[in-house]
This record gives structure tokens, C-alpha cells and sequence, in this order.
């Protein structure tokens, strides 16, 4: 079992196959945090801890005239309230008497095997293959009787460590909730550590950004009502001095789609503490007696191998424990082209009929139809919500449409925006209190369309009813699920004044309900999603799809440092990229390179490509797909920086039996007569011996790695070069 109780020293260890994580049942039975890094033998490590009266700093009741017991001062499992500890808080409660007050206490605790699960949110999965056990602590306040239940999963193979939380009203009034964290962890020490974040803007999404730590809070998180193109919930705390391939690397990444918090704050005593959870904005959840809240999961990672072994625990985890979908491993993904860029709204069947036709020319497998296809769609001023087709543009119908595609042996996909409603609508027409609009207040436009409310029951009904007569209707194969606005007038006219600030998080609930209604009962349809680009790009979105949109952003150089930030986290297999005319003073050949790290496929009218373009097409078409075996299973190395001054970004793909490599660069900065330019490849076997793009010359993976590759230098700017490297065998 990977989770030991000590009965004598009262602690609790969690092992993965190189990582320990130790809590400790101690003074006064609070819960004290002690030890999480590279594994150590099973100790008390509460040796660490020493407590001194500091002065000035609250003391427990119970604790009497032992002054040297300060919640400030004690690195605890989860945080309290009103307690002495005046560090960020993992919980804010008003109880039934109005006070602010939580007093957790150690009340006992569960370990079982397999993994925990949540009733009302995603959460990772235990596959048959995985060694799991899991442990729950229940902390009690006694005044109140207020419970909060800490969950743990713990992936041994995996060095994977899971959190959730929940509350539970044991007490005989209704309580408030305003704040709640699902993990709290203090570090004796973090005077040393980097904070490194994933911020951005629409079109520049997943940037990097590392900041040492400094003596004061810093906060990371979004109130847009999704987890937002401007931050993203994912941090890391790394040693200052932490590199790509040496160096502690701590992750976080939150199982949450809508508003979100990290806090991380450094204390007067160089003690570090971070917190994430539900954003607290506009949060106030009321718990009757005998309700329960579940918090959403916190998938933790260390690695002590730098930024790349963190990322390949994340990569090779989200890879198998995420998304239960046929496509992430049993199914090869399509080469696809979406009609946005080629048509916009201006489309009919017929054109997209030809467009098809061009595109089978360039090795597409499936022909996706965007935005514009249902209701009064001619522009994005009306048409949201009414889910069947404009037979002025589809004449055909969508059976028939579908059965010409299909005809051409290619797949049909589908836009939806299933969770916006335009006032030019019939929909709004007959419902307009199913609108999330302040009542005496004009809503906030954008893109002329409002949020519907989605913590209405009939809502979800509405759109799990439409979407899945349009999937049943025809032989739909993918669809494209979009979300084109951030969230505000947060109100529901289904719920009473005091249960406004359970809004935010009711329309979370309501959607993950529609994905499991819509989503999940379709096994065999391709989804990807989307948020006006990577705006909603989180791990529990990809618990139901696949694949997601990085960015409405296509020009490639600017994707060099959008897949960049991306992969600190999540696998090149979940990267929706695309070849588009955005760039045009970039070759196709560079655009494929760049979108090979990704799902890979065209934003662009085929009818207006030449046939020498398409047969270009074709074979970056057939390329993806002769290494897709290694660019979706394979460990990801980020060789150079694009963030940094330098004359090119590369980086590499290399399978789990480093037999083969795919190794891609861009020359993104030619100076005149510049030294002879080398990229050094990670990953190899250093005593194998490697051919290069079918070469009969080798080379050891010692002399690629030590040495590198010599980078042609002339050549036009923005030029592209892929090594496919292969392992060469001894034959007898």
C-alpha cells in the first residue's frame, strides 16, 4: 500500500515510486504538512519542525500558556480561519450564528485502494493497469460541526498525487460558504523558489512568465466565468536555479473550467504557501444541513529532473488517466479542413462540396463545417440557439450533405456554440429569462450574443435535446464546440436572491452536466473544443475532449511560443493545429512543420491552392501521419527558448523505446554572416547509433546529444527543417 499510517509518530506518508508526501496528526490535532519531494524512507519527518514563541503571534486556546505554538508559524495540511494563522486562508465560512470561523481539527481518517471519485465534477481515472490507493481525512470544527473531507489519490507508477475537498454541514443551521481551496501546501522553506504561470490575451494565449518569489501574495487566477485566455490553471514552483533537465519542479494543475485562484504567498518567515481553488469572486455558497460541496481536483506532480521531467509526468499522465475517448490512443486522428477561414458564413452545400473535393487532393480526411450553418446566420448578430439547419444554405438537407462527403471517402464535421443565445433569435424570442441578464439592467454585449444560463435545469435539457438531434440526425464524425465571450450579468432568474453567488459555479455544474449528456454518449464522434481560440484550454475540458483549440492565432511563428507555453503542461496529442493563410510570407513547409506539433490540418480555401500546393499538401498530410506515432505517444523536449533572443526555436518528439525521433526547428532570426548555428538533441540512447531523414550515415545519440546538429544557414528566413532520426538496428 502506498499510503502508511504510524500509529506512534501519528503521521500519514504517501509514496509514488520516486516521490514521498507526509502529513502529521499534530498539536491540539490540527493537521500538519511536513514533508513533499523526492522519495525518503518511510520517518518522521516532523523533525523539521521547530516552534518557538515568535512574539506577537496568536496561540490556540487550548494550547494554554505554551506560547510557542503559533498557526502562523505551523505548516499546515489545510489552512484555518480565524485561528492565529494569518497567512491566505483555505477556507472562509460564515456560519449560521454569522461568524467567520473555521476550526479544522483531525477527526479521523480512511485509506482504501482505487480512486476516490466526485459526484459532480471530472476528475482523472484509475486505469485496470494502475497501482492506486487513496486516503481521506476528515477535519472537524466542533462549534459548528462543519466537516471538510481532504481526499487523496495516489498514481504510484505515475508519481502522480491527486487532492479534492469537501464540505459537509453536520450542524444544525445553514452555513455559507465564500472561500474553498481544494489543496493547501506549506513549504518550511521557499525562499528559493520561481513561480512560473501560463498568462496571455485572446490570440496569445499560454505564455511564460517566471517571477522569483517575494514577500507577498501572489495571485493567479480568473473571474471571467471560464478559465479564461488570460491566466490558466496551472502553476509550477521550481527552484531558482531549476533548468529544463535538472532542478525541483513542483506542479499544480485544477480540474476546473470556471473562475479560478492560486495564491501563493511568501510569509514573514520565508515560509511559503500555496493555495487553489473556486475563485472566490462572486462566490457564496449556501449549505443547508446535511449538504456536502466537492471542490474540484488538484493533479500535483515533482520531479526533481527540471521543467522537462515535470512536464513528461503531466504529459504521459493526461495522456492515459484523462479522457476515456477511443481517440486518444485507439484511433488515429484525421487530417482535417475547417471551412471558417475558406468561407466564413458565406457558404452553401454546394460550395462545400467543393471544397471537399479540393481537399481529398491534399490528403484531408474530413471536411468541417463552422459557424454559419444553422438558423438566421449570416453574421454573428443573430442565429445562436436555434440549432437546426438554414435550408437557404444547406438545400440539400444535412443527411444528404453528409452522404456527398462521405461519398468522396472523407468524414463530416460540425460547429456548435451550444452555451450562447443571440437576442435576433428564436430561442431568446420565446426565452428570454433563459438569459443571463441582471433584471433592470442592459446586458453586456459581445459579439452581440448573451450567455445563456446554464445553471437552469430546462436550459441543459434544451441544449442536450438540440445538439444531439443534429449529432442523430447524420453521420457526424467530429464536432467543434465553441464558447465565444466571457461570462457577466451573472444572474439566474431560476434561483432566489441569496443564491446568486452560487451562480458562477451552478453554470460549471450545468455544462459538465451537457458534456456527459452529449458528449460522453457519443464514443464515436471526434470532439474538439474551443473558446474563441484557447480560452477554456483546462484539464477537466480535456477529461471530454480529446483535443482543444490553441488559439485562434495561426500565424506559426507566433505558434512557435503558444505551443511552447502549452506543453509545460499539456501533450502535443491534445494541440489543435492548423496550416492557415495567416503568415504569408511563411512557406507551407514551415506552417506544417509548426503544426505537426499538434493534431495537425487547413484553415484555408482548397479551391484557391494551386495543384502543385496540393500535391504539397499532400504530402505534409501523409508526413503527419507516418509520425504521429511519435509526435502523440512520444516524450516532448522544448530545446530552445522563443521567449529568448536567439536565431531559432527547436524542439523534439522521441518514442518511449527511443528507436525514433522527430526533430523540428525554425530559423526565426537570420543575421548577416552569424555563426554556424547547432541544436543538440535530448532523449536518445546515447549508445545507439542514428540515421537521419533515411541517411546511410549514422551517428551516435552521444554525438546528437553532446555535439548537436549543424543548422543550414542559407537559407530564407522562416525556413523549416525536420530530422526524423531512426534507431539503427545490428543484423548478425
Amino acid at each position: 500500500m502506498a499510503i502508511i499510517y504510524n500509529e506512534s509518530a501519528k503521521t500519514i506518508t504517501l509514496q509514488t515510486k520516486n516521490t514521498t508526501y507526509q502529513m502529521k496528526i499534530g498539536n491540539l490535532d490540527y493537521l500538519l504538512h511536513l514533508y513533499y519531494g523526492s522519495s525518503v524512507p518511510d520517518i518522521d519527518m516532523s523533525y523539521q519542525i521547530k516552534q518557538y514563541d515568535r512574539g506577537f503571534s496568536g496561540n490556540p486556546y487550548e494550547s494554554r500558556n505554551a506560547r510557542t505554538f503559533s498557526l502562523d508559524a505551523q505548516p499546515q495540511e489545510f489552512s484555518t480561519q480565524q485561528q492565529g494563522d494569518f497567512r491566505t486562508t483555505s477556507i472562509e465560512v460564515v456560519n449560521s450564528d454569522g461568524s467567520y470561523s473555521y476550526h479544522g481539527k483531525t477527526a479521523g481518517y480512511k485509506i482504501t485502494s482505487g480512486k476516490y471519485q466526485l459526484d459532480t465534477l471530472p476528475c482523472v481515472f484509475a486505469r485496470d493497469t494502475d497501482t492506486v490507493s487513496s486516503l481521506e481525512v476528515t477535519l472537524c470544527d466542533g462549534a459548528s460541526d462543519v466537516q471538510v473531507v481532504l481526499l487523496y489519490s495516489v498514481f504510484e507508477e505515475a508519481d502522480i498525487i491527486t487532492r479534492a475537498v469537501k464540505v459537509v454541514n453536520r450542524g444544525t443551521g445553514s452555513i455559507q460558504l465564500k472561500k474553498i481551496m481544494s489543496v493547501c501546501l506549506d513549504f518550511l522553506n521557499g525562499s528559493g523558489f520561481d513561480l512560473v504561470s501560463l498568462p496571455g490575451r485572446y490570440g496569445q494565449e499560454r505564455q511564460v512568465e517566471r517571477q522569483p518569489m517575494t514577500h507577498h501574495i501572489h495571485n493567479i487566477g480568473s473571474v471571467r466565468g471560464s478559465s479564461s485566455h488570460q491566466q490558466n490553471p496551472f502553476v509550477i514552483l521550481c527552484d531558482r536555479e531549476a533548468t529544463e533537465d535538472h532542478g525541483r519542479c513542483y506542479g499544480f494543475s485544477l480540474m476546473y473550467s470556471g473562475n479560478f485562484l492560486t495564491e501563493v504567498e511568501l510569509d514573514q518567515y520565508d515560509q511559503l504557501r500555496l493555495v487553489m481553488g473556486i475563485g472566490p469572486k462572486q462566490f457564496v455558497y449556501q449549505l443547508a444541513p446535511g449538504e456536502t460541496f466537492e471542490g474540484p481536483e488538484v493533479v500535483m506532480a515533482f520531479s526533481e529532473h527540471g521543467l522537462t521531467g515535470l512536464s513528461h509526468l503531466y504529459h504521459d499522465f493526461y495522456r492515459t488517466n484523462l479522457c476515456r475517448s477511443k481517440f486518444v490512443s485507439e484511433v488515429e486522428r484525421p487530417v482535417l479542413i475547417n471551412s471558417w477561414e475558406a468561407a466564413f458564413m458565406d457558404f452553401d452545400d454546394v460550395k462545400l462540396v467543393k471544397i471537399a473535393k479540393a481537399a481529398k487532393n491534399m490528403g484531408v480526411d474530413l471536411l468541417v463545417m463552422d459557424d454559419g450553418w444553422f438558423g438566421k446566420r449570416d453574421d454573428d448578430n443573430s442565429g445562436l440557439g436555434d440549432w437546426y439547419v438554414n435550408k437557404d444554405k444547406i438545400r440539400c438537407g444535412l443527411h444528404k450533405l453528409v452522404e456527398q462527403i462521405n461519398a468522396l471517402d472523407m468524414k463530416f464535421g460540425i460547429w456548435f456554440e451550444p452555451e450562447m443565445v443571440s437576442e435576433d433569435s428564436d430561442l431568446y424570442r420565446a426565452h428570454p429569462e433563459w438569459a443571463m441578464q441582471i433584471p433592470g439592467r442592459h446586458a453586456v454585449r459581445s459579439r452581440n450574443q448573451i450567455a445563456l444560463d446554464m445553471s437552469r435545469r430546462e436550459v441543459q435539457d434544451y441544449v442536450i435535446e438540440k445538439v444531439n438531434g443534429i449529432l442523430d440526425d447524420a453521420n457526424i464524425y467530429y464536432v467543434k464546440w465553441d464558447i465565444n465571450r466571457s461570462l457577466a450579468d451573472i444572474w439566474s432568474n431560476a434561483l432566489p436572491a441569496e443564491k446568486q453567488g452560487e451562480v458562477y459555479h451552478r453554470y460549471v455544474l450545468g455544462l459538465y452536466r451537457v458534456m456527459d449528456e452529449i458528449i460522453l454518449t457519443h464514443p464515436d464522434i471526434l470532439f474538439e473544443g474551443c473558446s474563441g481560440g484557447g480560452g477554456r484550454y483546462d484539464p477537466a475540458m480535456l477529461h471530454y475532449y480529446p483535443q482543444y483549440w490553441v488559439s485562434d492565432n495561426n500565424h506559426p511563428i507566433d505558434r512557435l511560443k503558444l505551443h511552447y507555453g502549452t506543453s509545460f503542461v499539456y501533450p502535443t496529442c491534445t494541440m489543435g493545429a492548423h496550416i492557415s493563410d495567416s503568415g504569408k510570407f511563411v512557406s507551407l513547409e514551415t506552417k506544417a512543420v509548426v503544426a505537426m506539433c499538434g493534431t495537425f490540418g487547413y484553415e484555408l480555401d482548397a479551391t484557391h491552392l494551386s495543384k502543385e500546393e496540393q500535391e504539397i499538401c499532400k504530402e505534409q498530410s501523409d508526413r503527419f501521419r507516418k509520425y504521429q506515432h511519435i509526435t502523440f505517444k512520444g516524450d516532448f523536449y522544448r530545446l530552445t527558448d522563443p521567449f529568448k533572443v536567439g536565431n531559432m526555436t527547436a524542439w523534439q518528439h522521441v518514442t518511449k523505446d527511443k528507436d525514433e525521433s522527430l526533430l523540428s526547428v525554425v530559423v526565426t532570426n537570420l543575421t548577416c554572416n552569424g555563426p554556424q548555428e547547432y541544436i543538440r538533441a535530448k532523449g536518445l540512447d546515447p549508445g545507439a547509433m542514428y540515421s537521419i531523414n533515411g541517411s546511410k550515415e549514422t551517428y551516435s545519440g552521444a554525438a546528437l546529444m553532446s555535439a548537436g546538429l549543424p543548422i543550414d544557414r542559407e537559407v530564407p528566413e522562416y525556413s523549416a527543417f525536420q530530422f526524423h532520426l531512426v534507431r539503427e538496428r545490428c543484423t548478425v
